[in-house]
């Protein structure tokens, strides 16, 4: 766990945190509060934005992709009640053209899953300077399955549509799938 200084978090450390992921915001929600914050949370998109408008906190973390629309509105209606808020938008669908987008919106920092809390805490309490290269970055055939995981939850587990989508034959993405991930 990182050893965090309460006078970098400031003397305001409320926490919004925004997935439809109930398990991970949970703990996510016990993580960052060992860490000194105060979080709240919400599960959707209409709930972010209500406690943007009437309690808006320091610090948010905002899953990009929610049941009932995107995560941008809340950066954005977390921007309009308190422009200083510093916001994290989280994704599981990390692309260039959506962490742009994300910081046009006004997020201070975009990081794609699986992070870990004291990722999203460095991004949290980061002052512009550039972030250190990950210790254990991702092998490439981890990248490569986690794409066809996604693709395949995107496409609600369905395996032939999942391999039209990937130019893939679908025998071949059946034995992708049947094996572990790699390491």
């Amino acid at each position: 766990m990182a050893d965090i200084d309460m006078a970098e978090l400031g003397p305001d450390r409320t926490l919004l945190l925004v997935d439809d992921d109930a398990p991970f915001v949970a703990r996510l929600a016990r993580a960052m509060e060992k860490r000194g914050f105060l979080p709240e949370t919400a599960e959707s998109v209409a709930a972010g934005k209500a406690v943007a408008s009437s309690r808006p906190p320091a610090y948010a973390v905002v899953d990009l992709r929610l049941e009932d629309g995107n995560g941008l509105e809340v950066v954005e209606a977390l921007r309009a009640s308190r422009p200083a808020c510093r916001i994290v938008v989280l994704t599981g669908y990390g692309a260039i053209a959506t962490a742009v987008a994300a910081v046009k919106f006004g997020a201070t920092d975009y990081l794609s899953k699986p992070a870990d809390a004291n990722d999203i805490t460095n991004a949290l309490l980061s002052r512009g300077e550039a972030p250190p290269p990950p210790e254990n970055p991702m092998s490439a055939d981890r990248v490569r399955w986690e794409h066809i995981q996604r693709v395949y939850e995107l496409c609600d587990r369905n395996v032939s549509e999942t391999a039209r989508r990937l130019s893939m034959h679908r025998r071949t993405l059946q034995r992708i799938l049947a094996k572990r991930s790699p390491k």
